[in-house]
């Protein structure tokens, strides 16, 4: 996405110019996708690695970013080369029946970790500003939706690239902390495996964390938003002649994105190493919980940092969790769809963006409990995340879909691992809550 429509960040790429690109041009679905996922529900799981098993996890950082470098990288070449969702692909080429399937758990998921979201954003200003909680919800929520209905699509892409900044309060909160280098950096590059079911539920919580559906239909539904953003472009099916460049910038993209997703995750989860496991604090419930708990250990910086990474995550997965919703529904019922559109041209899409936030706010006021929501989510989005990353790979790797851009060689590769690895993590994921 650019800051600009009349500049085309893939007509300013290398491959196409001898001119420097600029690489907040460049940057777009692939460095938001990788921000929201570190969302404050994100935030709780790396926290609760850290306070729990200290640097041990610190090896699945490195792990997991080819797996999750592939999905995402994949999924963006679907939207850029058909000039559909992945939604939209399943409607045209696969059984009925399995999108709705797919949709609907979607949804399902995607509202609870919204509602679960904004209940962490409130949680995180109200140890800054003690106040009540419920109107804190119901600020964030307005702000959510009016940045997605109201705003201009280049304006609003720019906030939520200006948003992913807040990522960078948890390598000042790193710094603000005493670090046992060489303890980490043996955990980083030696992995250890234990075979304690809690061990395992954590290792699958971090997979389950960072290659999540949600970020699949997101990034390919907004590769598609910037072919019609940018009017020289056209789906790569139709103009092969645009691939070079596009593939060229969709592999950065997606890589910045990723990798900076990857290190704050980290970042994460050496700060709550360092500073709660080594003092007994072992059982870290919300990403609130991990804030406050840093302030008597860390100092107040390290708290404020962490506090306002929480807010500022939040604000970027909010609309990232109902968008990638309104996409998969509006695809799946022929809706117009598209934050490139106003509000009048695709009511159905925005009223459904609006929907899945304000049920996710009414969540934060009933009785359920939301660590065990987020628990279900999870769960959900693990077994959604299979059959998505399988119908992703086939549908990437056929030529009378993709044409001469199906998915060949080391990304094919990587992509069925990351889908294998997945598959494992949801049979571990349900063995161990057994």
């Amino acid at each position: 996405m650019a800051a600009d429509e009349d500049i085309d960040p893939e007509a300013t790429s290398p491959v196409v110019s001898t001119s420097k690109p600029r690489l907040l041009q460049i940057l777009g679905p692939g460095l938001i996708t990788g921000a929201s996922d570190d969302d404050p529900s994100g935030i709780a799981t790396y926290s609760q690695a850290g306070a729990q098993f200290g640097y041990t996890l610190s090896w699945m950082m490195l792990f997991s970013f080819p797996l999750m470098t592939a999905a995402q990288m994949i999924s963006a070449r679907i939207g850029r080369t058909t000039g559909h969702g992945i939604a939209g692909v399943l409607r045209l080429h696969y059984p009925n029946g399995l999108l709705q399937v797919i949709v609907l758990l979607l949804l399902v998921a995607n509202t609870v970790n919204l509602g679960a979201d904004l209940g962490a954003m409130a949680d995180a200003v109200n140890l800054l500003l003690p106040g009540a909680r419920p109107a804190y919800i119901l600020v964030f929520a307005g702000i959510c939706i009016y940045m997605q209905v109201f705003l201009q699509y280049t304006r609003y892409v720019m906030v939520l690239k200006w948003l992913t900044l807040a990522l960078f309060a948890y390598f000042a909160t790193l710094i603000a902390v005493h670090v046992n280098w060489s303890q980490l950096a043996l955990n980083l590059f030696v992995p250890r495996i234990s075979w304690d079911a809690d061990y395992l539920t954590t290792i699958v919580a971090v997979l389950g964390t960072t290659i999540s559906p949600y970020l699949f239909f997101w990034q390919s539904a907004e590769e598609v938003e910037d072919i019609a953003a940018h009017p020289r472009r056209v789906d790569l099916v139709d103009a092969p002649e645009q691939g070079k460049a596009a593939l060229h910038r969709i592999e950065v993209d997606t890589m910045v994105g990723m990798a900076l997703s990857n290190l704050v995750a980290l970042a994460i989860l050496v700060t709550t190493a360092a500073t709660l496991n080594i003092h007994g604090m072992t059982d870290i419930q919300t990403s609130a919980q991990a804030a406050e708990a840093l302030r008597p250990i860390a100092g107040r910086y390290a708290f404020w940092f962490f506090t306002i990474g929480i807010v500022g995550t939040g604000l970027l997965a909010v609309p990232v969790l109902a968008g990638s919703a309104a996409y998969a529904i509006g695809e799946a019922r022929r809706w117009p769809i598209g934050f490139s559109r106003r509000w009048q041209e695709a009511k159905a899409f925005y009223a459904t963006v609006a929907l899945a936030t304000l049920v996710g706010m009414a969540l934060n006021f009933t009785a359920i409990n939301p660590i065990k929501a987020l628990f279900w989510s999870a769960v959900l989005n693990g077994v959604i995340a299979v059959p998505v990353m399988v119908t992703m790979m086939l549908v990437a790797s056929r030529s009378d879909i993709m044409g001469k851009f199906a998915v060949r060689g080391a990304l094919r590769g990587w992509g069925w691992i990351s889908t294998l690895v997945m598959g494992v993590a949801v049979i571990g994921m349900i063995w161990t809550s057994l």
